[in-house]
């Protein structure tokens, strides 16, 4: 039984010109112990089924589906229930630090919360934690003293992963780790996230960054206007990817030429009718345009969602 399965998972939000459709027949598993990315352009979705699976999407969503972690429901539990697996066992790193850290709080204070909350420390015990997960994610120790917005950007967003570090939670969920950091300070992050995976934690990467996707994970998972149109695992995606988007999203990264992809991605309130990425696709034939494909296994472990990949 995996750790995580997702089936059948539908999230929109309806606003006054229209219906948002965010995520769409999404089934996803990850076992446990295993480090999975999720790839794909901005707005495809990731960020949001990243916060459907802790249940932090605002208000107005609709999510439909089940989510299942160890076998239970998150979408069936009550609030309660769901503060106890939220950090505890399943820990998100949120994306945007500007908005995701109390403004109010030095980072010292909100990183030794955590602690406080997970472990149960106080006084100098929590103290040293602090100290120990600042100097892990690279901040000097005056970061401790500052509030969010007399950092960097680059320093919040390694005091974002300190704070999901402190959990030490059975699941991570990354989202955008690496986004906004130099080269070393990438490097850095990449490294520490690999060192602390060794411990047994499952990871659930969403990131725009392929050589860290390379790096970290071990299967991936590609989004195309709220759906995944490809799966397996890494080294297969990367050397031999099937859909003709994956084809493209990886030959736009600078170490495969910078190739755009021709077009732009589809309104998630006005999708297209049959594939969603047919009018984009040079490869497409007239039961692209009226027939959605089904997301079917290829190889072993390989899904591609796709009329003629799937052949």
């Amino acid at each position: 039984m995996a750790l995580l399965s997702i089936r059948n998972l539908e999230v929109y939000f309806p606003l006054p010109d229209g219906t948002v459709h965010v995520l769409d027949s999404i089934d996803l598993d990850l076992e446990d112990e295993e480090k999975l990315a999720l790839i794909g352009e901005t707005g495809s979705g990731k960020t949001v089924l990243g916060r459907a699976i802790v249940r932090l999407l605002p208000p107005g969503a609709h999510i439909h589906g089940e989510i299942l972690y160890n076998k239970r429901n998150l979408l069936d539990l009550a609030p309660a229930e769901m503060r106890q697996i939220r950090g505890r066992e399943i820990a998100i790193i949120l994306q945007n630090p500007a908005s995701s850290m109390n403004p109010v709080l030095t980072v010292g204070n909100q990183i030794k919360e955590a602690v406080q909350v997970r472990w149960g420390l106080t006084g100098r015990p929590a103290y040293r934690q602090v100290i120990n997960l600042l100097e892990r994610v690279g901040l000097p120790l005056r970061a401790a003293v500052g509030y969010p917005h007399q950092l960097s950007g680059g320093m919040r967003q390694r005091a974002l992963v300190a704070l999901g570090l402190a959990l030490h939670p059975r699941l991570l969920i990354a989202d955008e780790p690496t986004k906004g950091l130099d080269s070393p300070l990438r490097a850095q992050i990449v490294r520490l996230l690999k060192d602390v995976l060794e411990d047994g934690m499952s990871l659930f990467l969403i990131t725009h960054d392929l050589p860290a996707a390379r790096e970290l994970a071990e299967t991936v998972a590609v989004m195309y206007a709220g759906q995944i149109v490809e799966y397996g695992r890494a080294d297969r995606i990367f050397a031999q990817p099937r859909h003709p988007y994956t084809l493209g999203l990886l030959a736009s990264h600078p170490s495969r030429g910078l190739k755009a992809i021709p077009g732009i991605a589809p309104s998630l309130t006005n999708l297209p009718v049959g594939c969603r990425f047919h009018p984009r696709c040079a490869d497409a034939r007239e039961i692209c345009r009226y027939k959605a494909p089904p997301f079917l296994e290829i190889t072993k472990g390989h899904k591609v969602r796709c009329h003629h990949c799937s052949r």
